[in-house]
């Protein structure tokens, strides 16, 4: 214990509440943008993969995360948190207990699974989703997350540099969500219907706030790292929306609100993965990237695909998920973090090879394994609603519950 750094201890549980409250945040962001009666089933996916990851996590998930096992998986050592207790692993950190790092690290695989719920908004059974999200957390999040972040993980002993996720966060939910889309396939109208506005852009401030938590809380202490990943996070949002409203208003000619809130998203997605990498100058050049790179997957290209990601989690989060990981390996320079490495911009060229190989496996094994869980659950469980349930919505024919009882007051 004489280790431990109660400051330290302090951030980090702070820092874990953060990303804990990044799920309301996301369940409102989430359910302004669908209609009124799909709101409540919208957000519930939320806070379900609150309920259930967070079981899943201290059974299991952590382990097979983070134990040592092999190159693609961990062992079931730590499972039900056996071992896992109030002295440091310093394969981790040596300044906050091993326990408080199992925490943080919970919270990460919370939130992914939310994420991925958005792609496939109001058409999704609600028993087939409980299976989809605990199936998908064990067999997917898990052993990308093992592969980047622990110890024993193939593409950590290659070089890949994932602060906070890009990788095992963005790309591995963006992409895993446009699988989910594609095979459940169209909603009856798929024209976006915003039922409330002011609710989604409530919802993504606090996404935006809780992001401080996410990736300052990343550097796992009270540092100059972490203060650098606050603010190439905040520079990075604030790009993304520039960048986003400016495209939308060349080519659409009037600025948005809702417009505004995804751009920052997608700059807060861009950095996630260098947030403790890059200086933040170079923070505002990845921002205006992921913007511009959001916009063009959303207005542009899902429209000539054809594919109905509902609420652009691989738009946003897969898109702009992969222009952080490249970006990342540019513009990463050691002079912001001595545990790193330095990028493509300073004549480092393996570092960039190594993200681009992270990129292809992580979207390969995520969209591959995805499909399998999805067919997997189709063979006993109908996975999309029925057409008359869709028509009625999904609170009322699902949840027998309605998100505005207007007229019983």
């Amino acid at each position: 214990m004489n280790a431990l750094n109660s400051a330290d201890m302090v951030f980090v549980i702070f820092c874990a509440a953060l990303v804990m409250l990044m799920v309301p945040g996301l369940a409102l962001f989430y359910g302004g943008m669908v209609k009124s009666k799909n709101v409540l089933s919208t957000t519930l996916h939320s806070y379900a993969a609150l309920v259930i990851i967070s079981v899943q996590w201290v059974f299991f998930g952590y382990s097979l995360a983070f134990g040592s096992g092999n190159g693609f998986i961990g062992n079931l050592d730590w499972s039900f948190l056996n071992k896992v207790g109030f002295d440091a692993n310093a394969s981790y950190s040596s300044t906050i207990p091993h326990l408080l790092f199992a925490i943080f690290q919970m919270m990460f695989a919370v939130i992914t699974a939310a994420v991925i719920s958005g792609a496939f908004a109001e058409r999704m059974r609600f028993p087939a989703f409980i299976m989809f999200i605990l199936l998908w957390t064990t067999l997917v999040y898990d052993p990308i997350a093992h592969w980047v972040w622990s110890d024993s993980g193939w593409l950590k002993h290659l070089g890949v540099l994932d602060f906070a996720g890009g990788n095992v966060v963005e790309i591995n939910s963006g992409i895993s969500g446009l699988v989910a889309a594609i095979v459940l396939g169209k909603r009856r109208k798929t024209k976006p219907d915003p039922h409330h506005l002011p609710m989604a852009i409530l919802g993504g401030g606090i996404l935006w706030f809780g992001w401080f938590g996410f990736n300052a809380g990343s550097a796992l202490a009270i540092n100059g790292v972490a203060i650098n990943a606050f603010l190439t996070t905040n520079t990075s949002a604030a790009a993304g929306a520039i960048a986003f409203v400016a495209c939308e208003w060349f080519i659409n000619k009037k600025p948005t609100t809702l417009g505004t809130i995804s751009g920052a998203i997608a700059g807060l997605v861009a950095i996630t993965q260098g947030a403790g990498y890059v200086t933040p100058m170079s923070a505002f050049i990845i921002g205006l990237g992921g913007g511009a790179v959001s916009f063009l997957a959303i207005a542009i290209m899902k429209v000539k695909l054809g594919y109905d990601d509902a609420l652009d989690a691989f738009g946003c989060h897969g898109v702009a998920g992969i222009w952080g990981s490249i970006a990342t390996a540019i513009f990463a320079t050691t002079a912001v973090n001595s545990d790193g490495a330095n990028g493509l911009l300073y004549g480092n060229f393996q570092l960039f090879g190594a993200h681009l190989i992270a990129i292809l496996a992580c979207a390969a094994y995520a969209a591959a394994v995805t499909f399998g869980i999805l067919k997997f659950i189709s063979l006993f469980a109908k996975l999309r609603t029925e057409s008359e349930h869709e028509s009625l919505g999904l609170d009322i024919a699902l949840h027998g519950e309605a998100a505005y009882n207007i007229y019983n007051r």
